[in-house]
């Protein structure tokens, strides 16, 4: 497919890149269920116009990813969904592209309000002056930006920065492994917010009672911010329920 490349190029992304991106976006979408055995090398040249080597490269990409498993003279089939690795950031992109939006949003609002306010409580006991900073000025960048891609670019820096605040390194991996579901996540909730900055305050309380060594206050303040992004969240998906709601009423009146 030209397509792939063209768009490989406009991402500065090797061809092999593009290619495991593709396919495993059609394995996250069910095109190719678990257990079913994928086409073979010359069938992926044949269907995306690339040479055996870009096909080899982005099959060890996914088997790497958990998503498939390669047997010689057997082929590539895909493995079961619960060894798939999702917090894999490419595999997190792939997995936000794929799937229902409002499934995947879900599902990382609950892994949210299981860990960030605890971390919160961590980095208020546990921050050097050094991570105090870098939540500050995550927190300035927010104040600061002019457009929804700077403050979604700082409203990330800030949370990661509480992470690594907060004093245990096994949760430093964890952060940049979610970085590209919390981006998805605040580009969604941004778009759909028409008072982004009325989020500031919620911020605002989380770095002033880290600031202030209170756990219990950084708990409190981080349960606010994410009761006030689940809100957001559920107020984007009325219009759609609305939607659905009208068009089954149709459907029954017929």
């Amino acid at each position: 497919m030209r397509k792939l490349k063209k768009a490989a190029k406009a991402r500065g992304e090797r061809l092999h890149h593009s290619l495991a991106q593709d396919i495993g976006a059609r394995i996250l979408r069910g095109e190719y269920a678990p257990g079913s055995l994928l086409p073979n090398e010359a069938e992926w040249c044949d269907v995306y116009g690339v040479s055996r080597t870009a096909v080899r490269e982005a099959i060890k990409m996914l088997a790497a990813k958990g998503l498939i498993v390669s047997r010689p003279k057997i082929g590539s089939r895909v493995r079961p969904r619960d060894v798939w690795n999702l917090l894999d950031r490419d595999v997190l992109a792939w997995y936000w592209a794929a799937s229902d939006q409002h499934h995947f949003l879900s599902n990382v609002q609950q892994m949210r309000e299981m860990l960030e306010p605890e971390v919160a409580a961590l980095a208020a006991l546990n921050h050097t002056d050094s991570q105090l900073a870098a939540i500050e000025s995550a927190y300035m960048g927010m104040v600061d930006s002019t457009n929804t891609t700077d403050w979604n670019t700082n409203d990330v820096k800030f949370h990661l920065a509480v992470l690594g605040a907060a004093g245990n390194e096994l949760l430093i991996p964890l952060g940049f492994m979610i970085e590209s579901a919390l981006s998805n996540m605040f580009e969604y909730t941004a778009s759909h917010n028409d008072e982004l900055r009325a989020a500031l305050p919620l911020h605002e309380a989380i770095l002033v009672a880290i600031r202030r060594r209170s756990p219990a206050a950084a708990r409190r303040a981080a349960r606010a911010l994410l009761a006030d992004t689940s809100g957001v969240i559920g107020k984007a998906r009325k219009p759609n329920n609305a939607a659905k709601a009208k068009g089954d009423g149709k459907k029954r009146s017929a």
